[in-house]
C-alpha cells in the first residue's frame, strides 16, 4: 500500500531522471510538492473536520485522528474509512456524549474522509494532469 502521492512524485522524479531534468521547471516542481503536501493535508484532518462538523467535541476530533492513522496500519485501506468512525465514536462515548451524539460525531468523521478522499483525488488528477502537460 504505497500512497498515490508518492507514487505521482515518484513518477515524475523517475521520467525527468530519464530525459535528463528538462520538461518540469522548478516552477512544477513547487507546484507538484504544494499539491502533494495539499493531499497528505486533506487525508489527515479530513475525517476530524467532518466529525466537527457533526457536534464531536475535541475527544471526538482527536478520536478521528487516532483512528484514521491506526485504521489505516491495522486494516489497510478499510482501516481508512472504518478508523476514524470507530475512533470518534469510542472518544465521543468516554468522553460522556450519549450514543447517539456520539454516533452523529463518528457518521460525521465517516462523511469528512470521503469528502476527504474526493478532494484528494481531485488534487492527485491535478497533479498528473501538470506532469503529463509538461510530457507531451
Amino acid at each position: 500500500m504505497v500512497p498515490a502521492t508518492l507514487v505521482i512524485w515518484g513518477a515524475a522524479l523517475l521520467h525527468e531522471a530519464l530525459v535528463g531534468f528538462s520538461e518540469l521547471s522548478r516552477t512544477d516542481w513547487a507546484w507538484l510538492i504544494g499539491l502533494g503536501l495539499l493531499a497528505m493535508t486533506l487525508d489527515n484532518v479530513a475525517g476530524a473536520l467532518g466529525a466537527k462538523r457533526y457536534g464531536a467535541g475535541r475527544a471526538g476530533i482527536w478520536g478521528a485522528v487516532i483512528g484514521a492513522l491506526v485504521g489505516a496500519v491495522v486494516l489497510g485501506p478499510l482501516g481508512i474509512l472504518v478508523g476514524p468512525f470507530l475512533g470518534a465514536l469510542v472518544a465521543e462515548l468516554i468522553a460522556g456524549k450519549t450514543g447517539r451524539d456520539a454516533l452523529r460525531a463518528a457518521w460525521g468523521s465517516l462523511l469528512g474522509v470521503l469528502g476527504g478522499v474526493l478532494a484528494k483525488l481531485l488534487v492527485h488528477v491535478a497533479m498528473g494532469w501538470l506532469v503529463i502537460q509538461r510530457i507531451f
